[in-house]
């Protein structure tokens, strides 16, 4: 197993050119404004305080959307659970695109500022949104309240874990394309990507912890800004002045021709 892996990463960095310069790269004014704006957003979550006194004592599934309704089950702990941490360890998904220029350390400064506002957009924007919004997940409308899940039962809308897995799948799309437009393994990498936070929304919505409509909201808030953030630091072969943070200080380029 250890050697396939290694003759994976091994030809993966052949097809891609190894070590070759990135396609991104950070922009002192594009990051003041971006990165601020990241903060902020990321922090709205932490401000808002908005839950039901109780949970009513009856749920009418009838009451449901004609569109979430024909999607709505019980409560399955362990696909929940499951879930959840497959989400988290998609987000590692995006390293893929670094790895051939990984000894790089201005390249590696790039995506770690980029992944981190796009991570913070997705954050602050879906848990705004869960936190301000009171939606009663769809197993109320069945089993009611599971144990332990006193405080959690009310958060249907957006869905966490679909945010997450999105931005992982959209960012990694966006990068690798641009990085490496002719690799034989873009197309495998971009369907295997969405695949699998599909697969996430998937089991979110058969566990009983979110509605359709949670699901695809959550896809497209994560998509925006997992394509947005590579797409402000893509760089521009018109620039004429350029300057930007590197890992040692700050780079001034400027192009005569």
């Amino acid at each position: 197993m250890k050697r396939a892996l290694a003759a994976f990463f091994l030809f993966y960095c052949i097809q891609t050119h190894c070590f070759s310069q990135s396609a991104y790269r950070l922009d002192l004014a594009t990051d003041i404004i971006t990165g601020t704006l990241s903060l902020g957003i990321g922090m709205c979550p932490f401000f808002i305080d908005n839950h039901p006194n109780s949970a009513p004592e009856t749920f009418y599934k009838n009451s449901v959307n004609d569109f979430d309704r024909s999607l709505m089950f019980s409560y399955n702990r362990p696909l929940d659970l499951f879930s959840d941490n497959i989400a988290y360890g998609l987000a590692l998904l995006p390293i893929i695109s670094l790895i051939p220029n990984i000894k790089d350390p201005n390249t590696v400064l790039t995506y770690c500022v980029m992944y981190g506002e796009a991570l913070l957009l997705t954050y602050g924007t879906t848990f705004t949104v869960k936190s301000a919004v009171i939606r009663y997940r769809p197993y109320m409308y069945a089993d009611g309240i599971p144990s332990g899940k006193g405080n959690d039962y009310y958060n249907s809308f957006p869905s966490g874990a679909v945010s997450f897995s999105f931005l992982s799948a959209t960012f990694l799309s966006m990068t690798f394309s641009r990085e490496f437009p002719e690799s034989q393994w873009k197309i495998p990498l971009i369907a295997g990507s969405y695949a699998l936070a599909a697969g996430v929304g998937t089991m979110r919505i058969v566990s009983g912890a979110h509605f359709l409509t949670d699901v695809l909201a959550s896809a497209a808030i994560s998509s925006l800004f997992g394509w947005l953030v590579p797409h402000l630091h893509q760089k521009n072969d018109n620039e004429k002045f350029t300057m930007f943070p590197t890992g040692n200080g700050i780079m001034l380029s400027l192009k005569l021709r």
